[in-house]
């Protein structure tokens, strides 16, 4: 009877010894395929050591030297851009043909209306009759407007209003492309008219030449 538990015992000794050396074996095969995958996925390199790679995908990414003539021309395409908007303001304030003649007279005024609306210069060359008194020649800033429902264009110098004329509202552009516009015309040797455009109104003034005596 002895005998036969020896046997038993010896038996299940060599099943966990044949168990246990079944499971390194296992654990070790489950190690090498984790580690096989892992390879795969950081991509090391092929030759060499591994920090000598590291950085090999950044030095791949590096931006490309710009040399001074590709400089020059990007710089030369930006200005190009902001001249173009611009002009394209300038030409949106001042009527094709005409010159802009600024001046102290009408710089006060630009500042008391703000950037919200530029007023058109009108170049008076011939003294104006007002009444009784006379305009004399000078840059005006005109503004159109409507004092008790009549339209009326006011000449300002500075912040002063230094004169103001009866005005025929019309829907006439007087054949300019842009939106705020002043200008003159004779009408005869005595006269001439004054047409002015805005954003609120569009109108005309005849308004007499002071003689010379």
């Amino acid at each position: 009877m002895f005998g036969l538990l020896f046997e038993e015992k010896h038996y299940y000794n060599c099943m966990k010894r044949f168990f246990t050396i079944s499971f390194i074996f296992l654990l070790l095969g489950l190690a090498n395929l984790s580690l096989s995958v892992m390879a795969d996925d950081v991509d090391l390199p092929a030759t060499g050591d591994l920090w000598d790679n590291w950085n090999t995908r950044d030095e791949g990414r590096e931006a490309k030297p710009v040399t001074d003539e590709e400089f020059d021309k990007a710089i030369q395409q930006v200005d190009k851009k902001v001249n173009k908007w611009k002009n394209w303001a300038k030409n949106r304030q001042i009527p094709k043909g005409k010159e802009f003649n600024k001046s102290n007279e009408t710089e006060m005024i630009d500042n008391s209306y703000g950037e919200k609306q530029v007023l058109p210069v009108l170049c008076v060359p011939v003294e104006l009759k007002v009444g009784e008194d006379t305009l004399p020649i000078g840059h005006y800033q005109v503004v159109g407007e409507k004092v008790d429902g009549q339209a009326v264009l006011k000449f300002y110098q500075s912040q002063y209003e230094m004169a103001q004329f009866p005005a025929v509202e019309t829907t006439s552009d007087f054949g300019e492309d842009t939106i705020s516009f002043v200008k003159w015309e004779p009408v005869n040797d005595n006269e001439i008219k004054v047409m002015y455009g805005s954003l609120d109104m569009n109108a005309y003034a005849i308004i007499e030449i002071k003689e010379n005596e």
